[in-house]
């Protein structure tokens, strides 16, 4: 099993509860996603709206420091011949948004980020973003294991364990990252009722009539009719 399938193993169980939430939104095709600026969202009252708009607007992060979220984000989720990597699932706009609805997370991932760089820049006499993949690929193997990095370099592995952290959820709750889980939402099953020889063994059968209107597949997707003593009617 490769790095990217063990991550989609373990988040299926994790992420399941949560992604199973969006089934439970309208549909879509019911109530029209509102759409205002850059942004198209459901449900968002006026308010929420103007505070997400007011985020947009706002710069954090800056080109070179966007780069290197960019270049570490697709080292930790790579592409695959199916689906594209971190970055094509629009994850650095994700973090670049994240740190501004989430101050707190400023300095540690601006600090985290002059750490990779001086960390490089010790190791191999140059930026981050410039060394090499393997050189790359390097650094983090130093710093991407928790309770086995090196105690100099503990401040490292706090911020790429963030970056993992916030990587995988940009990624596996965008729309590219939802089709790699194969996640399908809420769909009806297929149910043609108890089995025969359960029925058999406690003497019961079903009505034919209600065998016909309940349990034929080609209807499955209409919708049943009761009349007010609770008869059904089709």
């Amino acid at each position: 099993m490769n790095r990217r399938e063990t991550i989609k193993s373990l988040l299926l169980g994790s992420m399941a509860a949560g992604l199973t939430l969006q089934g439970c939104a309208p549909n879509p095709a019911e109530e029209p996603p509102v759409t205002t600026g850059k942004l198209q969202v459901y449900g968002r009252t006026p308010e929420e709206i103007a505070y997400d708009e007011k985020l947009l607007e706002e710069t954090y992060f800056n080109e070179h420091e966007l780069s290197t979220i960019a270049v570490l984000c697709d080292l930790i989720l790579p592409a695959n011949d199916q689906f594209g990597a971190a970055t094509d699932a629009g994850v650095v706009d994700f973090i670049a948004f994240i740190v501004k609805d989430m101050p707190a997370k400023k300095i540690p991932l601006r600090g985290g980020l002059m750490w990779l760089d001086n960390f490089a820049t010790k190791s191999y006499g140059k930026q981050f973003i410039a060394c090499s993949i393997d050189e790359q690929k390097a650094i983090c193997d130093q710093i991407a294991y928790p309770n086995k990095t090196a105690a100099e370099l503990k401040q490292g592995e706090k911020f790429f364990s963030e970056m993992r952290n916030l990587t995988l959820t940009g990624y596996y709750t965008s729309k590219m990252g939802i089709e790699d889980l194969g996640y399908k939402g809420n769909t009806p099953n297929v149910w043609d009722g108890v089995p025969e020889d359960v029925l058999q063994k406690h003497g019961l059968a079903y009505d034919e009539a209600w065998i016909a209107k309940c349990v034929d597949q080609s209807k499955r997707a209409d919708i049943a009719t009761w009349d007010d003593q609770g008869n059904l009617l089709s």
